[in-house]
């Protein structure tokens, strides 16, 4: 029996979070399609692929299967504070294997800060960090 109420929560988490059907699959190491099947009751996701959407989401187990979470968790209002980014990573692909990055943004900043750095300074810095890891 398809459980409607998860398939609107995972379709109201991702829109929520700005994430698209294929960002949502290469976090689960799925396919689009496979993805969209959970949003559409088609397929349910197996208990550690709940267990993993909930702990990204930050919700519990129980609110994302049997809560509706388009009331418990409304999007901001314009006058609505935000403490944190809603996406916890950047997605990119490594250039040599073609796999995917999850970046913090801290770790963004950080490559955009050395992307400015003179080049003598990236040689200090990269040096020290070969020296230390």
């Amino acid at each position: 029996m398809p459980n409607i109420q998860l398939s609107n929560n995972l379709r109201y988490l991702r829109k929520k979070y700005g994430l698209t059907q294929s960002q949502m699959g290469e976090i689960l190491n799925i396919s689009r399609q496979a993805y969209s099947n959970y949003e559409t009751s088609s397929r349910t996701p197996d208990l550690d692929t709940l267990l993993f959407l909930a702990d990204f989401y930050k919700v519990s187990l129980d609110d994302i299967v049997l809560t509706n979470l388009k009331d418990k968790m409304p999007y901001p209002g314009k006058n609505d504070r935000i403490s944190e980014d809603p996406v916890p990573y950047i997605f990119t692909k490594n250039t040599k294997t073609g796999n995917t990055i999850y970046l913090k943004d801290e770790e963004m900043d950080l490559i955009a800060r050395f992307r400015a750095l003179s080049n003598e300074n990236k040689q200090i810095i990269t040096g020290f960090l070969r020296a230390n890891s």
